[in-house]
């Protein structure tokens, strides 16, 4: 395999590399980042988020001779950036002391991530190669607890090149960032063939300590490699250590062993091999890793990221207990991953959507494999909303938070189906109240007891998405019950839409972490959504009275938001004081965080021009629920949303919270206000940007066909997260890898226009603004389609899965397939 066969879809230069990140981990196993200079940082395994903690000791190094001159050592990382060089005693950056190479760029297509480092003064050009295995629809293979690490040395000389690769690690066995624990640490030497490793572990630790388990670094050689190795370097003081080992390298390039009694040993794996000229040689690192005990999150009190003493254990763990056979599965499976995840990663860079949109689409899914993702040693998913530093932010899988996204439905079914059985099997009682904050362990499931109104009905809708993409009637029949009583909860004494008209009046909890008082487009447009979806869902479960009831109430709540609620530019908020705050029902106020006041409340949307203030018609075109509004008023509002939201920059921009964007960046504002329309205190957002509430404005303007207003607000985000300003890998919202940006693969999506119902086993490839190709994907499946001029209408290829399929609807035409499954690999050449 050739560097030419990892696409490329960004390439940042040397200006733009400090603050890339590209997490490497599978889902829900935590992460090990290649930074944007080579080096590997952000060790997020411990089962604990841990922004910039790193072993003591974590590098690699190449050493290379040419004929009989001199040998020259480079750690393989390109130039510190100039704001790492002072520091009180120096400059504080890793590995600060060792030469390293001139030059350095980064490509990227994720997973694959490739640093470039040359330097006229070193004879080989190297390219660190990094990628975790990910394959649409296949959660197991994207599971994996491993970190691929490849040092391609390619020699463009005209003499071979002898050269040797080796990476360092101190054992970081009960350490996670949080936690510094020890516990007689050890390194173990592990050989099999061409696979050579060392196991670190410490058995002295306490078999529950969060942060116990092992790790192993593992090689594979290439062929003709003389291996050598320490378990331990020598235990030196004034830097001798280093110095020590730097020494045995560039000697001979083969290491020698070392006794020492360091509480952290560490473990050296070095490759000696002859580059020819004009050839290149691989040289393989695989670190896998089993740190079992995650704790459960705190499911009351602050919904920030408190951590309870529950261990509920990581479902990887269960998978894959040990890290050296982990590494020997993976070395053999390797070139079949690798290709697999080529595949899926092709897929999506092949097709005919601008850069920008695929780069989001892409790069977002990073947080399915971040810290904010984690599955239990049960086996049900989980999300925060994002996380912090050290600790997770916000729990719970907060539903009005991943509401927003629907890559998982698309992507990865058993994520989906895992979150809907929590929300309703699990979160709901026997009233409807869905708490928004599933509790853990699961018997805390409910303990939030608070209800978000715009959460509950995107659970509905997604709900509907997920039993149409795969026509599991088995599941729909069993959380219907919990679906249904979580719709009619809306129409309790004192509840969101306590007169059943189709419009929430009530106090609704939402996003924006208060209540809104009064009709208002956000809430509105999601409950109209849901009475949609429950329609659907209903008719398939054979309750027509219950359909039939929810259509009433569509068509009545969807009449009077177009009549009272459209000013003709925008839907606005119609706040409503409550006189007696005992009206209101049980579950619908936090304690804190919205208004005191009822009679008079502050922190409310009122006459502002919202970024998402029609994120319910979103999510039901994504879904294929329909035109939830008037048509043209729905253009008008998300039209008003480009014109008086999108700015171009922010120098002059007074925001009283949170910054997301800065001088002279461009984005969209949550909310703008006419002047004397703004409430003396608005909700708290107001004056931020955050990205997932962007991508829900692009998608909803690609959904009208505003392509070119739509990707100006991604071409915006994406160049914010540069490579110099921010990591493009890292969205951020309220914490790290937030779960809302992951809406960017809505866009996505949507440019593709090609939708499947499994109920039917229909493919429909809708009308599209171009005639490139294009990616469709079911959960489980998923593909591509080449639209053909001349012999035919195209040619659907399946990429991963299974598809089955009793007709593809094209133009307004109905083709059957030649067998009514197709398989990976299969292409049909439509006519």
């Amino acid at each position: 395999m050739t560097a030419a066969d990892w696409p490329v879809l960004r390439s940042y230069d040397a200006a733009h590399l400090n603050r890339i990140a590209l997490p490497l981990g599978g889902i829900g196993t935590g992460t090990i980042c290649l930074g944007g200079r080579g080096d590997l940082r952000d060790f997020e395994l411990g089962n604990r988020p841990a922004k910039g903690f790193r072993p003591d000791v974590m590098f690699v190094a190449v050493r290379a001779a040419t004929g009989d001159g001199p040998a020259t050592t480079l750690v393989a990382e390109g130039p510190l950036p100039v704001e790492d060089y002072e520091g009180a005693f120096g400059s504080p950056a890793p590995n600060h002391g060792l030469p390293r190479f001139a030059d350095c760029e980064f490509d990227a297509a994720y997973p694959f991530g490739q640093v470039r480092l040359r330097d006229d003064a070193f004879p080989l050009e190297v390219t660190v190669q990094g990628f975790n295995p990910l394959v649409f629809g296949d959660t197991a293979t994207s599971s994996l607890p491993v970190a691929v690490l490849r040092y391609r040395l390619h020699n463009p000389g005209a003499e071979p090149v002898h050269t040797t690769t080796v990476m360092s690690m101190s054992n970081l066995v009960g350490a996670n960032g949080t936690s510094e624990e020890t516990g007689d640490n050890q390194n173990t030497l592990r050989t099999s063939g061409s696979l050579h490793g060392i196991t670190m572990t410490a058995p002295g630790l306490p078999a529950d300590a969060e942060a116990a388990g092992e790790l192993s670094m593992v090689m594979v050689a290439p062929a003709g490699a003389q291996v050598s190795h320490r378990t331990r370097w020598a235990d030196l003081s004034w830097g001798g250590a280093l110095l020590d080992f730097w020494d045995d390298l560039a000697e001979d390039g083969l290491l020698e062993e070392r006794e020492s009694p360091t509480v952290r040993p560490v473990a050296s794996l070095a490759a000696k091999v002859a580059v020819p000229a004009g050839e290149t040689i691989d040289v393989t690192y695989l670190l896998t890793w089993n740190f079992p005990n995650r704790r459960a999150w705190s499911g009351s009190g602050t919904h920030l990221g408190e951590y309870g003493d529950t261990v509920i254990g990581n479902a990887y763990s269960v998978a894959h207990p040990d890290s050296w056979a982990t590494a020997a599965m993976v070395a053999v499976r390797l070139p079949e991953l690798e290709r697999a995840t080529l595949d899926a990663v092709h897929a999506v860079v092949d097709t005919d959507a601008p850069a920008a949109l695929r780069e989001a689409a892409l790069f977002n899914l990073s947080t399915l494999r971040s810290p904010t993702v984690f599955q239990s040693a049960a086996g049900d998913y989980y999300g925060w909303e994002g996380v912090g530093d050290r600790v997770g932010s916000c729990h719970g899988t907060c539903t009005h938070v991943w509401g927003y996204e629907f890559a998982t439905s698309l992507l990865f079914a058993p994520v989906a189906r895992s979150f809907r059985t929590t929300q309703y099997a699990r979160c709901t009682d026997e009233s409807g109240l869905m708490s928004f904050r599933a509790g853990l362990p699961v018997e805390e499931s409910r303990s939030w007891g608070l209800a978000a109104a715009d959460g509950q009905m995107a659970c509905l809708v997604h709900l509907y998405l997920d039993w149409k993409l795969r026509g599991d009637q088995d599941l729909l029949r069993s959380l219907w019950p919990a679906a249904r009583r979580s719709l009619e909860f809306s129409w309790i004494p004192g509840g969101w839409d306590a007169d059943r008209d189709g419009v929430m009046e009530g106090v609704q909890h939402n996003t924006m972490d208060v209540e809104y008082y009064g009709p208002n487009p956000q809430m509105g447009a999601w409950y109209l959504a849901a009475l949609r979806a429950a329609e659907e869902l209903a008719r398939a479960v054979g309750e027509p009275d219950f359909a039939e009831r929810c259509h009433a109430l569509f068509k009545s709540g969807s009449a009077w938001l177009d009549e009272n609620l459209f000013n003709g530019d925008y839907y606005r908020h119609e706040v409503r004081p409550v006189a007696d705050p005992d009206e209101i029902a049980e579950g619908l106020r936090h304690r804190s965080m919205g208004s005191a006041n009822t009679v008079n409340p502050d922190l409310q949307l009122a006459d502002g021009c919202l970024v998402d203030q029609l994120v319910g018609q979103y999510a039901a075109t994504l879904a294929g629920l329909g035109a939830l509004l008037d048509e043209e008023h729905v253009r008008s509002a998300l039209l008003a949303v480009h014109r008086r939201n999108f700015r171009r920059g922010f120098a002059h921009h007074f925001n009283p919270m949170r910054s997301f964007v800065l001088g002279d960046e461009a984005a969209v504002l949550m909310c703008t206000y006419d002047e004397d329309k703004r409430p003396v205190r608005p909700f708290p957002y107001f004056g931020e940007v955050m990205t997932g509430f962007e991508y829900t404005a692009a998608t909803g303007l690609l959904q009208v066909g505003e392509a070119e207003r739509a990707m100006e607000i991604v071409d915006a985000i994406r160049s914010r997260y540069d490579g110099r300003r921010r990591n493009p890998f890292d969205e951020a919202e309220c914490g790290h890898h937030y779960a809302r940006a992951m809406a960017s693969w809505s866009a996505f999506a949507t440019w593709n226009a090609i939708s499947y119902s499994g109920v039917n086993q229909v493919l429909t490839v809708g009308e599209r603004r171009a005639s490139g190709s294009a990616f469709w994907s079911t959960g489980s499946v998923f593909g591509t389609w080449e639209p053909s001029s001349s012999d035919g209408p195209g040619r659907l290829r399946v990429v991963g899965g299974e598809l089955p399929l009793k007709s593809l609807k094209v133009g307004g035409r109905t083709y059957r397939p030649p067998t009514a499954i197709l398989r990976a690999g299969e292409v049909w050449k439509v006519v």
